[in-house]
């Protein structure tokens, strides 16, 4: 197994139309992207076919899951999903979102 190490709080990011950009590392089943909105941003509704992961590294977000806020704050993980995802911060956020795929056991 390769392992690599990353920082969250310098990695480079791009704006939510070259999202896919911010994805820095991928293996089988996973992958990992970082997630960076200014204040007063927003990430739109999508729905997300799998689990996931947001690890709030710095900041604090709102996120709504399936019509449900939580508020996270700095150090604060999220897991939930499949469903309807949604972001908005007040003053600004950095995240770590693992995008969690379906297990290929039982299939």
């Amino acid at each position: 197994m390769r392992a690599s190490v990353f920082d969250l709080k310098t990695l480079q990011h791009y704006p939510y139309e070259q999202r896919e950009k911010n994805v820095f590392f991928s293996g089988e089943g996973f992958k990992t992207r970082i997630i960076v909105l200014p204040p007063g941003g927003s990430m739109p509704d999508c729905q997300m076919p799998t689990a996931v992961i947001f690890h709030v590294v710095a900041g604090s977000v709102e996120v709504e899951v399936d019509g449900v806020k939580h508020r996270l704050d700095e150090g604060h993980c999220l897991v939930g999903g499949p469903g309807r995802f949604a972001m908005r911060t007040a003053d600004g956020v950095r995240l770590l979102g693992v995008q969690i795929g379906p297990s290929k056991a039982g299939r």
